[in-house]
């Protein structure tokens, strides 16, 4: 070892002399004396690992202070709080996908106050079901005749193919075994559920009478699912649910016992009719699947729906029956202010006006035009706040993203506030407007630029804390 690391290593104060420093004893007001020593014991860990490795850190007393000071306060700070969203991605999974309806969030606050009807059913004043809150939504929505929701799609999926093709087959086109976020894959799934996955057709074709010949006496399911975060371009050919439903028809009429069912695991779980803002691309609603011929489908509630996290299965009221008496029924089950949430989504696609009242929605379709009169007052914002000399501001063309595994690949037409720097640089904001804002700010770093995607801003208080935000970090510099 380098005698300059020694010296380093020796300099490292003790953790009683880092708390007599003033910064911790003000600290030792707002925290246990437990919590403010670990805290500076994991500062001085951190430092002397940096030195073994071969790094020169600062090593002062203030310093040690100042870092632990600022770890022990971050565990006053909530770990799960709200962002604002300037990256452009609508359904943001690390930022936790859709954002809800302000009908939702009053639903969710209501029934958390006290206590609530669950499990109480008001007209038999006696115990009622939790899926009662949102059954008949779902049916009047999709055309289903009942339906079951559980914590989210993964799930949903897991518990029809245990529910129904446990020791048996289950079909799927090749093209169709997907891989999520997480490493979370299909083949993994149907096997955790001890289904017998046969997978059939390649990567990019798959065709009727791939299915049609490998079914025997023993195949319990034909299995089709959405292809999430990813689209296949080309010579392409996949089989439609009508014509597995024909399929399944046929066999099922030579068979007895079981019948061949036919599921789709469609994900992303649209409502409402793109067509107008997504053309060919637009996925297919869950009301069309059912229609279709699918016997159950099963999608998230917090992708193109709009609302929390959630599994909704719906279809056929015999095979929802059974899922309903199935023990993982009960282990993946909704809690109630999840359900709140669903129930009063749900009820906003009663009215036509479900594109402007869930902000999802209203985001994947508004306008360019109505994107770039947000980008004007961003714009506005910052320079109206932020010193002349230290930014240079444009509005510019860009392409926002559905995220989610919704609409992969889809280009969002879009309109940035590009902010370059004549001081400071935009790694550093960007790391300030993160790390150090009371609102974490998340935008887009491209090419020694900040890019701030004006399509998922929500309102004018996060166009101003944005502008706030940029004006503080170079308030930072100066100190």
């Amino acid at each position: 070892m380098e005698n300059a690391s020694r010296e380093l290593l020796r300099a490292l104060p003790q953790v009683e002399e880092v708390l007599k420093h003033d910064y911790m004893k003000a600290m030792l007001e707002l925290v246990p004396h437990s919590i403010a020593a670990d805290a500076v014991r994991s500062s001085i860990d951190g430092l002397r690992q940096r030195i073994l490795n071969g790094e020169t850190p600062v090593v002062t007393l203030q310093a040690v202070a100042d870092a632990s000071a600022r770890a022990a306060l971050a565990l006053q700070r909530p770990s799960l709080r709200r962002v604002i969203n300037a990256s452009g991605v609508v359904i943001h999974t690390n930022l936790g996908r859709s954002v809800m309806a302000p009908e939702a969030v009053a639903a969710v606050n209501d029934a958390i106050t006290g206590y609530s009807t669950l499990e109480y059913s008001i007209n038999k004043m006696a115990r009622g079901s939790r899926h009662d809150h949102y059954e008949s939504l779902v049916c009047a929505l999709t055309g289903a005749e009942a339906a079951i929701a559980v914590n989210n799609n993964a799930a949903a999926v897991l518990m029809v193919l245990a529910e129904f093709a446990r020791g048996h087959e289950a079909i799927v086109s090749r093209g169709e075994l997907v891989e999520i976020g997480g490493s979370f894959r299909i083949p993994s799934i149907m096997e955790m559920s001890n289904a017998r996955m046969i997978d059939v057709g390649c990567t990019n074709k798959t065709h009727i009478e791939d299915y049609e010949s490998v079914i025997t006496p023993d195949t319990a399911m034909l299995l089709k699912v959405h292809p999430s975060n990813f689209l296949i371009q080309g010579f392409t050919e996949t089989v439609s649910i009508q014509q597995l439903r024909a399929l399944a028809d046929a066999e099922n009429a030579k068979r007895e016992g079981e019948p061949i069912m036919v599921y789709e695991d469609q994900g992303s779980g649209a409502f409402e009719h793109l067509e107008e803002s997504f053309g060919k691309r637009a996925e297919s609603t869950v009301a069309q699947s059912l229609k279709a011929g699918a016997d159950l489908v099963s999608f998230s509630g917090d992708k193109l729906l709009g609302g929390p996290q959630a599994g909704i299965i719906c279809g056929r009221k015999e095979l929802i029956d059974r899922l309903k008496k199935n023990p993982l029924a009960r282990a993946l089950r909704l809690d109630k202010m999840t359900i709140a949430a669903l129930e009063a989504t749900l009820r906003l696609y009663l009215g036509d006006d479900a594109k402007t009242r869930i902000p999802t929605l209203r985001m994947l379709t508004e306008s360019a035009e109505s994107v770039a009169e947000r980008a004007e007052q961003l714009k506005s914002a910052l320079l109206a706040t932020v010193h002349p000399g230290n930014i240079a501001v444009d509005i510019v063309p860009e392409t926002s993203r559905a995220g989610g595994g919704a609409l992969p690949m889809y280009d969002i037409p879009t309109f940035c506030v590009e902010v370059r720097f004549l001081r400071g640089d935009a790694q550093g904001a960007d790391e300030y407007l993160v790390k150090r804002c009371p609102v974490p700010i998340v935008a887009r770093l491209s090419h020694e630029r900040l890019l701030f995607d004006a399509r998922t801003l929500l309102d004018n208080d996060e166009i101003e804390a944005i502008a706030q935000g940029v004006s503080a970090y170079f308030d930072r510099l100066g100190e």
